[in-house]
């Protein structure tokens, strides 16, 4: 980012102060950072034990087949084997699933997708497991796959549940309204992968006592150990779930597909299994973001306002059902957007294919029918002769506004005042039209572009997201703090990802209890649970655990002190590790009022309980909202179709900035994997069987792809009901990216642009288009 980009990025309404060194609203850098920059951190992959075995996974080389055989004897032969599993090893539930136990551990009689595990195998080196899983001879059946989620509704069931995992109809007001103007549009949304920096890898090692620890990148502890113990024939206690370092995640580690498999081995073997998964097989073995067809229809009056949406959503789940009922739920709910809309009906669907698993992604759902709903406004505003921005500041969505889930927005929803910050802010300069510049052209410096074939448009989009889990979802998490001789321990099983919790548990523990040295112990499942690493909700319920903890332990220290001086707690105050009272009769630290004492308290924070829609769609579905508006600038090479992101204009409400650069880096890294999914991101698929599984064939967005993100305005106002009234960070800016690229590569090319990524063909300018 620019040096004017990061002066930008404090740019921030409301209230402000001076932060102090450490504590909330400091910018403090993580306890880990000089180990990753360093190359030092203990990722999974890294693990080590004496007597290890290696593992490797046979995955289905079809996306649809029936297994008439798998004969294991050749690969149980090979030296240096130790063991092979298959579905007939699993001694406990053959199948998993977070909402629908339908995914089994190993195919048994139909391979449902390409690169489904169909064995496994310990042996002594890498390369032995490896040549060992592949001496493993299956006779296939191949079969037609279902690809087409459109045609899984008539399609023989790929599964017993059926091919349908979930239908919402929304039913919002009255269905014979109607506009005076009206527009329709088809969308296609691609198929986003997580791409994680590291591949899945993991440890399992057997205990004296049957059972067996897993060390592994996960993201969500408790589930992963109370699924693979079920899958094991054990009971929870038996098997601890260790996290190792996270390379970061934005979804991917939820799959426990890669940990059961290590852990049938280790119980086999007696001996610890180490996995470490090839780029491929990470392509082939996680969930990806949901494929998603859209059709809408808006009505508006004359002057613009929003009269009805009408929509069906059609969610490619894949093969398993996976996160696919929320994400269906999350793209109904906010199928209208930001925007005050009287009447919408709404069909979702989510639906088994034959393609690669979907699940949870940054903004799953929202982020598809936001790419929708945004060209739908764009389309209103060209046809009533308004600008984009005046049409959405008519219809932007305020505190107190319905959903069309009937759902009263309560938390604070400043979307006009977002949109109006990235619609002032400056416009960034043209090229010139020199030799030196022609790294500005799309393409880059040996790009085959001419400066004359270049337009530049500016677009806008409104994006929206859910916190916390939804739907009657219990959100509660656990934490325990510690003190002793000036040393403060968090326990809490929160996960970080990459979104900070670590370093926000420590600040939450500065600022309360005035002690400098924090430490966050490591996750396992011994601690209590806290839930999975998504939508933010760490720092809501687990930051809220973690301050509602300190604040005891902070009674206990103050209780003697205020008693013997014959005052209350709330009489005294800890600075900078002092305890001072209002009158500054009492002045003491915090390391002699502890006096070699070891303090401590577990709490738990629990928001609010939600309901999960009704049979039209209606209910109080989710804890909070967050809102962001972003301008995109691009430059189209019209004859070329190429396109590059010249800036990203970002405007966020953010609750309150706990702290800056790291909230700073959040929206960042956010706006570039939505810019990601506008323009390169598409695991392409030939009938269920994925293309190129590697990063030659699936483009992410590098460093000189990212453009220049200015964020203009970051808005405090606090959400009462949130710990700190801070929001979620993260997933708002990566579902509002795509739509705004997409808005300015139409403004530039007077092309429809209906598809994400955008292909160059859709790129290249209609003749007379400015």
């Amino acid at each position: 980012m620019s040096n004017d980009a990061a002066t930008a990025t404090m740019a921030v309404d409301g209230p402000q102060q001076e932060p102090s060194a450490h504590g909330l609203g400091a910018s403090l850098p993580a306890a880990d950072a000089r180990a990753k920059t360093e190359g030092t951190f203990p990722y999974a992959s890294d693990l080590w034990a004496e007597g290890l075995l290696w593992a490797a996974i046979l995955r289905s080389p079809h996306p649809h087949a029936r297994i008439v055989s798998v004969d294991t004897t050749a690969a149980t032969e090979m030296p240096g084997v130790r063991a092979v599993v298959t579905h007939a090893d699993v001694p406990g539930d053959p199948a998993y699933g977070r909402t629908v136990a339908d995914r089994p551990v190993f195919a048994t009689d139909l391979v449902r997708h390409h690169g489904e595990a169909i064995a496994a195998v310990a042996a002594d080196h890498p390369d032995t497991a490896r040549l060992a899983a592949a001496a493993i001879a299956v006779e296939y059946e191949v079969l037609d796959p279902v690809t087409d989620p459109e045609k899984a509704f008539a399609a023989e069931p790929l599964h017993p549940d059926g091919n349908l995992i979930r239908h919402i109809p929304l039913r919002y007001g009255d269905p014979d309204a109607t506009g005076d103007v009206v527009v329709e549009g088809l969308y296609r949304i691609g198929r986003q992968d997580p791409a994680p920096i590291g591949a899945e890898a993991g440890l399992a090692v057997p205990r004296p006592d049957g059972g067996v620890e897993i060390y592994t990148a996960s993201t969500d502890p408790h589930t992963d150990r109370d699924l693979a113990a079920a899958c094991f024939g054990l009971a929870p206690e038996q098997v601890k779930v260790v996290v190792t370092g996270v390379p970061g995640a934005t979804g991917d580690r939820d799959d426990p597909g890669f940990q059961i498999p290590l852990g049938l081995l280790a119980l086999r073997t007696g001996c610890p299994v180490k996995l470490a998964a090839t780029r491929e097989e990470s392509f082939l073995g996680h969930a990806h973001r949901h494929p998603t067809l859209l059709r809408y229809r808006h009505h508006a009056d004359a002057e613009g306002r929003l009269v009805k949406v009408e929509a069906q959503i059609l969610l490619d789940a894949g093969a398993y059902a996976d996160a696919s009922s929320e994400s269906l739920a999350a793209a109904v709910a906010f199928a209208c957007g930001p925007y005050v809309v009287p009447h919408a009906f709404i069909e979702g669907w989510a639906v088994r294919t034959n393609n690669p698993p979907s699940g949870h992604v940054r903004g799953e759902g929202a982020m598809q029918v936001c790419a929708a709903y945004e060209t739908q406004m764009d389309k209103l505003a060209a046809k009533l002769g308004l600008e984009p921005t005046d049409i959405r500041m008519r219809n932007v969505l305020a505190t107190g506004d319905l959903l069309p889930t009937g759902q009263t927005v309560t938390c604070p929803a400043p979307v006009a005042e977002l949109l109006t910050a990235v619609r002032d802010f400056p416009l960034p300069s043209l090229p010139k039209d020199a030799p030196e510049d022609d790294w500005l052209l799309p393409g880059g410096p040996e790009g085959a572009g001419e400066p004359g074939a270049v337009r530049r448009g500016v677009g806008y989009a409104l994006g929206m997201v859910h916190m916390l889990g939804a739907e009657g979802t219990d959100e509660v998490s656990t934490a325990t703090v510690k003190v002793q001789d000036g040393v403060a321990t968090v326990i809490c099983a929160a996960v970080d990802t990459g979104q900070g919790f670590a370093t926000l548990a420590r600040q939450i523990v500065q600022e309360t209890l005035g002690i400098d040295e924090v430490h966050v112990a490591s996750v396992d499942t011994d601690q209590p649970p806290a839930g999975p690493a998504t939508h933010g909700r760490h720092t809501w319920v687990s930051g809220g655990a973690v301050e509602r903890a300190a604040k005891m332990v902070r009674t206990q220290l103050l209780q003697p002190l205020a008693h013997k001086f014959g005052m209350s707690t709330e009489l005294l105050q800890i600075t900078d590790g002092k305890i001072t009272s209002y009158d500054g009769v009492l002045s003491t630290t915090v390391t002699e009022a502890m006096d070699g004492k070891e303090l401590w308290a577990t709490a738990q924070c629990r928001p609010h309980p939600t309901e999960p829609l009704d049979d039209a769609g209606q209910g109080d579905a989710f804890v909070g909202l967050a809102f962001c508006a972003i301008r995109a600038v691009v430059d189209v090479d019209i004859e070329l179709g190429s396109v590059r992101v010249v800036e990203m204009a970002v405007a966020q409400d953010v609750g309150r900035i706990l702290n800056p650069a790291q909230l700073a880096t959040r929206i960042e890294a956010g706006v570039t994997q939505g810019v990601g999914a506008a323009l390169t991101e598409n695991l392409r698929t030939a009938r269920g069987m994925i293309r190129h599984p590697d990063f030659t064939g699936y483009a992410l967005p590098t460093s000189l792809d990212a453009p220049d993100i200015r964020i203009v305005k970051l808005l405090e106002e606090r959400d009462v009901v949130a710990p700190f009234g801070a929001k979620a960070a993260s997933a708002v800016p990566v579902v509002t990216s795509p739509a705004a690229v997409a808005s300015a590569v139409r403004a530039a090319t007077g092309r429809p642009v209906n598809r994400l990524p955008i292909r160059p063909q859709a790129a290249v300018a209609v003749p007379n288009a400015t």
